[in-house]
């Protein structure tokens, strides 16, 4: 994989732990020249992780939307900069540049990105592996959530298998690397037909 993008807070929240990953992920990146394609701020986990990579001459590309870009959020130290006209456009432009997906801590946006992520591979659309580094259980409601609907039958199993999920680093890099995307050719056709 040469470029990855990772979803993640614009805040640090509360425990030291989540910082600490992200330094981590950021330097996993830039040992392993591997890109890192972001929101483009330079505040919270987005910061941490850009700072981390820049320090270890990693290549940073922010693409964050006109709306965002005052002075006190965007970075302006980074590889490139993108600015787009809206959120969506934003999406689709990181979608272009990706060969991959990966969540840390995060709000709102970073649900909405990593499902909208999900919601490509599973209708076919992309097929690339998406990742949650699970720090400190972070993701543990939603993995439960994603159970639920399971059990409940409003997500099939195979599909909620697309969603990669460790605590290690090196772990979820495996599982990205390993990362068969599902034959929806089944699926696809009945769409069609």
């Amino acid at each position: 994989m040469k470029k990855i993008a990772v979803f993640c807070g614009s805040s640090l929240g509360f425990n030291e732990i989540y910082r600490n990953d992200a330094i981590e992920l950021g330097s996993y990146f830039a040992e392993n020249n591997i890109g890192l394609v972001y929101g483009g701020g330079k505040i919270g986990m987005m910061g941490i992780l850009a700072d981390t990579m820049l320090n270890k001459n990693g290549k940073v590309i922010g693409v964050i939307p006109g709306l965002l870009r005052h002075e006190e959020v965007a970075h302006n130290s980074i590889t490139e900069m993108i600015v787009t006209k809206t959120m969506s456009k934003r999406k689709v432009k990181i979608s272009k540049l990706v060969d991959g997906y990966i969540a840390l801590p995060g709000g709102f946006g970073t649900l909405d990105e990593i499902f909208e992520a999900l919601t490509l591979n599973q209708l076919g659309i992309e097929q690339k592996p998406i990742g949650i580094l699970n720090t400190n259980g972070f993701f543990n409601p939603l993995i439960e959530q994603l159970n639920l609907m399971v059990k409940e039958g409003y997500l099939k199993q195979s599909n909620k298998e697309m969603l990669l999920v460790s605590e290690s680093v090196k772990d979820l890099f495996l599982k990205m690397y390993n990362y068969k995307a599902p034959d929806l050719s089944k699926v696809i056709n009945k769409i069609v037909k």
